[in-house]
């Protein structure tokens, strides 16, 4: 090895730091100039210079309200719905014997390497008045007639959910696996009901993994735009509907990055406040656990 190589590793050796310059780059590159251009030209006005125009737009319209609650309803609802059925799949993976665990890995991974796209035309199929969902429940005598289930909230809701619900059972699943069984059985030595149990042991230690699935499901639901393209279309306005619109059928740029700006407030904001949440509510809960 010559002395120049041996130089440079020892500097290496000695400044750890500049291992990250390669990785820092790559995200400034892809994520921090693009994010950075995006908001400079929401500010930017038809003229040239610095404008609130596009804010002022946004502001003032009363559909840009109804397109906001849109939004937020459908990501909350989708969010809601991924945390009740992927909470106790997650708890379950955790638990359950490897065999059965490598079958539950498998079934909710395998549908990952399906498109979005194929996953909501399947659907549509799935969903159509003489579709497989509704000749269940014609044949469990649940309706009397086929359930509209296209074109609406709920068939949407039931896509999204379907398409984002491993991203929830994941993060439950690698924080359940830490949590040790043998604490809710102490809990039961010392008098406590299942309930109790759960409340004050298990779902406390088990909201780190809580929040980072929600955050990822909200933060995919409120920016999704395929789902609601083809279960939807142009009945129910959302802000990534109005986003594509405004690129790719107005050509206003100016607009364009205005609404995607406001969408990525809305997403960092209820992801940074539901950890700041979560935290508040752990320190909470640590001092009553000592005491008891």
């Amino acid at each position: 090895m010559s002395r120049a190589v041996r130089r440079a590793v020892r500097r290496a050796e000695g400044s750890p730091g500049w291992l990250a310059v390669p990785g820092t780059g790559y995200l400034v590159l892809l994520f921090v100039l693009p994010l950075a251009a995006l908001l400079a030209t929401s500010f930017q006005g038809e003229q040239g210079g610095f404008s609130l125009a596009g804010y002022a737009r946004f502001a003032t319209d009363p559909f840009s309200a109804v397109v906001v609650w849109n939004t937020l309803k459908i990501a909350l609802l989708v969010t809601l719905l991924c945390l009740l059925i992927g909470y106790p799949v997650g708890f379950a993976m955790a638990r359950a014997s490897l065999p059965v665990q490598g079958l539950m890995f498998l079934a909710l991974i395998l549908p990952l390497s399906v498109g979005v796209v194929v996953k909501s035309f399947a659907w549509t199929i799935l969903l159509r008045s003489n579709g497989l969902v509704n000749q269940v429940l014609l044949g469990l005598g649940l309706v009397d007639e086929p359930a509209r289930l296209l074109f609406n909230e709920r068939g949407l809701v039931i896509a999204a959910v379907h398409v984002f619900l491993p991203f929830m059972v994941l993060p439950v699943f690698t924080v359940a696996r830490q949590i040790d069984s043998r604490l809710a059985e102490a809990a039961a030595t010392l008098g406590a009901k299942p309930l109790h149990a759960f409340v004050r042991v298990t779902w406390p230690l088990s909201l780190p993994g809580v929040v980072a699935g929600s955050a990822f499901v909200f933060s995919m639901a409120v920016s999704m735009y395929v789902i609601p393209a083809l279960l939807v279309g142009d009945r129910y306005q959302t802000l990534p509907a109005l986003l594509a619109r405004a690129y790719l059928f107005m050509r206003d740029r100016q607009s364009g990055s205005t609404l995607a700006v406001i969408l990525l407030a809305i997403a960092v904001a209820v992801v940074v406040g539901s950890t700041l949440l979560t935290r508040r509510l752990q320190s909470r809960a640590q001092p009553r656990g000592a005491t008891t």
